[in-house]
C-alpha cells in the first residue's frame, strides 16, 4: 500500500487514497469541535507585519475540518474571512480573460465529455492559422488581452507542433489598439520536453483539471485514450514545472466524484508543488459538471449544491491564500455574483466553448464543450463587475517583467503585489473603456478610476498612473505599466 508523501514524485503517495478517506472522517468527526475549529480560523487569519501582510494558509486536514462544519455562525465567519484574505492579497480587481478553443478532435473517451472519440454526431473542426487570426482579431474587438487555449487530445490533429504553430500566430496579430499579451495553455498532459517547448513559446500558466483524484473513480470516467493513465496525468504538472513553466492551474470537475474526497485531493496536490517545487499553484479552477451535447450531467450522483460550492470557494480560498482563483462561464451570473465575495480572483467574460465560435453571430452549440450559463457580452460584464466595486483587470505586467513562479508569490506573500497590480488594473481598464467600451460602461468606468487613484497611497506611483491613464485617453500610447 502506498504511503502518504507529499514530497514523492509518486501520484499514488502525494495524492493518497488512504490519507483522503482518513481526512475526510477526522473533518466528520470534529465538525461541531467549536474550540478546534476557531483555531483553525484563527491560524488562517491575515497578520500585518512591517513588510506587508502574511497569511499562514490551512492543510488539507484543517480545511476539510471546515468544509464539514455546518454552524451556521461558523460559516459566516468562513465566509467573511475568505473576503478579509482575497481583499489583502488581490485587492478589488478581477482579471478577465477568454478561452479559445482551436479544435475537438480528441482521441479520448471520457464519458463526462462531448469531445470523446465515440461522439459520431459532434461537428468535428480543427481552426486553420487564417481562422485562429480571425477568432483572435474577434476576440481583441471585444477588448480581451488574455486566452486560456483549449484543444482536444490528439496527436495526428492536434500535435504539439500545431499548439506552438497556433501561439506563435496569436503574438503576432496586432489589430487596431488590441494585442494578446498572455496566452495560457490548457492541453493534455504531456513530456518534460513539449513543456519546455510550451516555455519558450512564451505562454503563461499551464492549465490541467485534474477532473477527479479518486483513482479508481477517474479510470472509470476515462475508459480509453492516453487518458486513461492515472499516475501520467497527475504527475504532469510536475513534469511542467521541470520543463520551466513557472506557473500551473489546477483544477477538478466538481460532481464526478464526492466533493470531500476532491477538495482534499486538490489541496494535497497545492501541498505537494509547494513542499517540491517551492511554490503553489498559480490558479485553482472550480468547474462543475454541465450539459453539453450527449452528456448529461444528472447522469452523475455527485452533484453538489450552489450553497455547497460556494462554501468550497471559500475553504479553497482560506487554505491556499495566495492563488489566483477562476470561474467560468459554466455557472450563471447569480452564482458567479456570489463567489466574487469569497475568493474568487479571475472570471471568464462573454466565452463560446466552440471551435471558432468567436467569429459567429449566432452562438454555435454544434461543436461546444460545455453549456455557457453567463451568456452576456464582456461590456455587460464589465460594468457589472465595476457597479459591485470590482475592477476589471486586463494586467498581464507580472508575467512578461518576469514576476511569475517564486518570483510572483514572493511579492504576492507579503501583500506587496498590490502596488504593481492596482494601478496596472487602472490602466487596462483604462485601455479597455476608450477603445471598446460603451458609453454607459465609460461613464462608469471613469468614475470608479478616479475613485481608484486616490487610495493609491504611494504619491509617485498615483501620479505616474494618473498621467499614463491621461496618455492612454489622448492618443493612441498603450501598455504601461509598474
Amino acid at each position: 500500500m502506498a504511503i502518504y508523501n507529499p514530497k514523492s514524485l509518486k501520484a499514488e503517495e502525494f495524492i493518497n487514497d488512504e490519507e483522503i478517506r482518513e481526512t475526510i472522517r477526522y473533518a466528520e468527526e470534529n465538525k461541531h469541535n467549536v474550540a478546534l475549529i476557531d483555531a483553525i480560523l484563527e491560524k488562517a487569519r491575515p497578520q500585518k507585519t512591517p513588510n506587508g501582510t502574511t497569511c499562514a494558509g490551512l492543510t488539507h486536514r484543517e480545511a476539510s475540518v471546515l468544509l464539514a462544519c455546518d454552524i451556521p455562525e461558523k460559516v459566516e465567519e468562513m465566509y467573511r474571512l475568505a473576503a478579509e484574505i482575497k481583499t489583502a492579497f488581490y485587492g478589488n480587481r478581477i482579471v478577465l480573460f477568454a478561452p479559445l478553443y482551436l479544435s475537438n478532435y480528441c482521441v479520448n473517451g471520457c464519458v463526462y465529455c462531448p469531445y470523446h472519440q465515440k461522439n459520431k454526431h459532434i461537428a468535428r473542426k480543427k481552426l486553420t492559422q487564417e481562422e485562429v487570426k480571425a477568432e483572435v482579431i474577434a476576440l481583441q474587438d471585444m477588448g480581451h488581452k488574455r486566452l486560456a487555449i483549449e484543444a482536444g487530445e490528439d496527436p495526428v490533429n492536434n500535435p504539439i507542433e500545431y499548439i506552438l504553430e497556433c501561439i506563435q500566430t496569436i503574438y503576432s496579430i496586432h489589430n487596431k489598439n488590441g494585442d494578446i499579451r498572455r496566452v495560457n495553455v490548457n492541453i493534455a498532459a504531456t513530456t518534460v520536453e513539449n513543456y519546455r517547448k510550451l516555455k519558450e513559446a512564451g505562454i503563461g500558466t499551464y492549465i490541467l483539471f485534474q477532473e477527479t483524484y479518486n483513482k479508481p473513480s477517474y479510470l472509470e470516467l476515462h475508459p480509453t485514450g492516453p487518458k486513461h493513465d492515472y499516475d501520467y496525468h497527475t504527475e504532469a504538472m510536475d513534469r511542467a514545472m521541470d520543463g520551466g513553466i513557472d506557473d500551473v492551474g489546477l483544477g477538478v470537475l466538481f460532481g464526478l466524484e464526492g466533493y470531500q474526497y476532491e477538495f482534499a485531493g486538490l489541496l494535497m496536490h497545492a501541498e505537494h508543488l509547494e513542499a517540491v517545487h517551492g511554490v503553489g499553484p498559480h490558479t485553482i479552477s472550480v468547474p462543475r459538471v454541465k450539459h453539453a451535447d450527449d452528456i448529461d450531467p444528472d447522469v452523475f450522483d455527485n452533484s453538489l449544491s450552489d450553497e455547497m460550492f460556494e462554501k468550497i470557494i471559500a475553504c479553497i480560498r482560506i487554505a491556499v491564500p495566495y492563488t489566483g482563483m477562476i470561474i467560468s462561464t459554466r455557472e450563471s451570473e447569480e452564482v458567479r455574483g456570489k463567489v466574487l465575495h469569497l475568493g474568487i480572483s479571475q472570471i471568464s467574460g462573454a466565452s463560446r466553448t466552440s471551435v471558432g465560435g468567436y467569429t459567429e453571430e449566432e452562438r454555435p452549440h454544434d461543436s461546444e464543450q460545455f453549456d455557457v450559463s453567463d451568456q452576456r457580452s464582456l461590456d455587460e460584464v464589465i460594468e457589472w463587475l465595476m457597479k459591485m466595486d470590482f475592477i476589471p483587470s486586463f494586467c498581464t505586467a507580472c508575467y512578461r517583467e518576469g514576476r511569475t513562479g517564486d518570483r510572483f508569490m514572493s511579492l504576492c506573500k507579503t501583500g506587496q503585489i498590490l502596488n504593481c497590480c492596482h494601478p496596472n488594473a487602472l490602466m487596462t481598464l483604462t485601455e479597455y473603456l476608450v477603445d471598446y467600451g460603451s458609453a454607459e460602461t465609460k461613464e462608469t468606468g471613469f468614475a470608479l478610476i478616479e475613485r481608484e487613484l486616490a487610495k493609491i497611497t504611494n504619491e509617485k506611483v498615483r501620479a505616474l498612473a494618473a498621467q499614463h491613464i491621461e496618455d492612454i485617453k489622448a492618443s493612441n500610447r498603450r501598455d504601461f505599466r509598474f
